[in-house]
């Protein structure tokens, strides 16, 4: 172990503050590591995983083409692009056509370039994004964040073109003819599980549609039945102009997507991506979307969606003394803490639960869709004695 720990530390950059704990295998929400031990898995590698670890359906579909195409380019027909492209404008539930990238900030940046594209024509070229707000750590995406602790001197200059906003009122009225798109994400993820009012997201939709202005949804955490139906949108019920995805669609292959109505803004040469949308990654989103789209229509997930969260509110009602209240929609989870969240987590990984920290006082909860019962009954049962 303290072999590959030194390796990480020698050759990798060290972006990220790593916990060496050393997973060798999972199974559904459960991981085991090399020592043998075993934990119950809340975080699904932040809203990734979302049919599990192991998955034997998902597995073989990813062998399965392996063993036939791996890349030939986004210069020939992929027939497993284009099946997907139109599963995810199906499940949406009006016409849309995609561009695949290979992560949410991928997919953001096309949003972005999308909307500028569309705005320019129109001389209008400004994207007006919420405060808290978190759309990715590229130059563009980095700079739509609403975050100023991401705004680091050391990146500048950053892009033009954005500004930021305390909520969707001051939204509607900072709009004016230079502004192309107001981006949000209908629960601010990294910024504390946050969902927005379902009234003014409908009322922002209706202005931004009578005022020429693009409304784009980052559903990047929110996609993919994490809250409950496939979009975060259709619980809000609305219709974007434009919706990026990523994190569970590929159920821990790389792969972003941007839906849009607006199909003829793009043309050949305006955008590209080498591993875009490919073979591999493309058969896979199918197959998880073949086993969620099960799990929705048998009720599975909403039954189990109601079952962590009343094991989570019953926690909030044990531990007064550590939590607040909790929030969030469907299995994307979290809980208000008067405590710090780095020792909460701490404590949860010594009795071998994984959970995240959002924003500066959140503790977030985002499981694999695809949790046993038994499996959430043993992950609460080690949080009441980590935090007893």
């Amino acid at each position: 172990m303290n072999m590959y720990k030194n390796l990480d530390q020698t050759y990798v950059l060290q972006t990220y503050g790593r916990n060496y704990t050393s997973f060798t295998h999972g199974k559904n929400a459960t991981l085991f590591s090399d020592k043998g031990e075993d934990f119950i898995d809340f975080t699904s590698g932040i809203g990734v995983v979302s049919v599990g670890h192991g998955n034997e359906v998902l597995s073989k579909a990813i062998g399965e083409q392996a063993g036939k195409i791996l890349h030939i380019s986004n210069l020939y027909l992929n027939k497993p692009q284009a099946l997907l492209a139109k599963r995810l404008s199906d499940l949406a539930g009006f016409d849309l056509g995609v561009f695949f990238a290979n992560s949410g900030a991928e997919a953001n940046e096309g949003a972005i370039k999308l909307a500028r594209k569309y705005g320019n024509k129109k001389g209008k070229n400004h994207i007006i994004t919420l405060e808290n707000s978190f759309h990715g750590r590229t130059l563009a995406t980095l700079r739509a964040t609403g975050q100023e602790s991401f705004h680091v001197k050391d990146f500048e200059p950053f892009i033009d073109g954005f500004s930021f906003v305390k909520n969707i009122d001051e939204a509607i009225q900072k709009a004016d003819g230079k502004t192309a798109g107001i981006m949000i994400e209908l629960i601010q993820g990294e910024g504390g599980v946050n969902p927005l009012p379902k009234e003014k997201v409908q009322e922002l939709a209706l202005f931004c549609q009578k005022n020429d202005i693009l409304l784009i949804v980052d559903e990047v955490q929110t996609g993919v039945y994490r809250t409950g139906k496939f979009l975060c949108s259709q619980v809000y019920e609305i219709k974007p102009d434009i919706i990026t995805l990523a994190k569970g669609l590929g159920g821990g292959v790389p792969i972003g997507a941007v839906l849009t109505k607006h199909k003829d803004i793009f043309t050949i040469g305006d955008h590209g991506s080498t591993f875009g949308g490919g073979f591999l990654v493309s058969r896979a989103a199918l197959s998880v979307l073949d086993i969620l789209e099960k799990m929705y229509k048998n009720k599975q997930l909403e039954e189990h969606i109601k079952y962590f969260n009343s094991k989570l509110e019953n926690l909030v009602k044990k531990f007064p003394d550590l939590f607040l209240v909790s929030k969030g929609i469907g299995f994307m989870r979290g809980i208000k803490c008067k405590r710090e969240v780095k020792i909460l987590i701490q404590k949860a990984h010594e009795n071998k639960v994984l959970a995240l920290k959002a924003g500066g006082d959140t503790l977030r909860f985002l499981p694999p869709l695809s949790i046993s019962k038994q499996e959430i009954d043993e992950g609460f049962k080690r949080l009441e004695l980590a935090f007893s």
